[in-house]
């Protein structure tokens, strides 16, 4: 309570306390599945710690916002509940990341969905192009000459523009996209660009990142 007055007396900080809390029954069965004691109970049983919660929450519970029971939920739905409750309307709440790699020095372990691209016409066999990368506007035209670029990029803007809004709706906050080729610096970089710019014509903002550009130099 003192740390919540103090927040409400700042200056520009409009707080909400939300309570979440559950019947007897709810808590016990949670308690059960997760065969953990209650941190209350003790030597008593786990009714009874339940009971010296609630004693104890109740100062904390009067001076809340809004209290949601979360007997009936569980964890996606509560998490749904919460995000339709608070959710500022039209607010974007997943954080895209974009990402290219090369195969050669393994798949980004966080990667949510891997393309391997590594299928595509290879600029490093082009002697003019091997020194660049897939950022250059001369290694990016190559790349997206070839009718199976352009199809495929087509059918990955199509895909997302499909998984994104359930992801949104499922509530996922963090997506990341990878695109692999052999050394990670042409094919997957050209590619991982021209994504972030069909992301962009779809209203969604993609944090963007080459990992293995420079260590496929190297």
């Amino acid at each position: 309570p003192p740390a919540l007055r103090k927040l409400r007396a700042m200056r520009g900080l409009d707080p909400t306390l939300i309570f979440l809390e559950a019947s007897d029954g709810a808590l016990v069965r949670r308690f059960s599945e997760t065969r953990r004691p209650h941190p209350l109970s003790r030597d008593q049983s786990i009714r009874d710690g339940i009971r010296r919660e609630r004693e104890l929450m109740a100062p904390i519970r009067r001076l809340a916002d809004v209290v949601i029971d979360t007997s009936h939920f569980n964890v996606h739905e509560l998490r749904k509940f919460v995000i339709e409750r608070f959710q500022s309307a039209g607010r974007r709440t997943l954080v895209i990341s974009v990402v290219s790699f090369g195969y050669r020095f393994g798949i980004p372990t966080d990667a949510d969905l891997v393309f391997d691209v590594r299928f595509l016409p290879n600029p490093h066999f082009v002697p003019r192009l091997r020194p660049y990368s897939g950022k250059q506007a001369r290694v990016a035209r190559y790349v997206m000459s070839f009718p199976e670029s352009r199809g495929f990029l087509r059918r990955v803007d199509d895909l997302l523009g499909y998984l994104i809004p359930r992801y949104i709706e499922e509530g996922k906050s963090y997506l990341t996209i990878a695109f692999g080729c052999t050394g990670g610096r042409h094919r997957s970089v050209a590619l991982g660009e021209a994504v972030v710019k069909a992301l962009a014509k779809r209203g969604y903002r993609a944090k963007l990142t080459h990992r293995d550009i420079e260590r496929a130099v190297a």
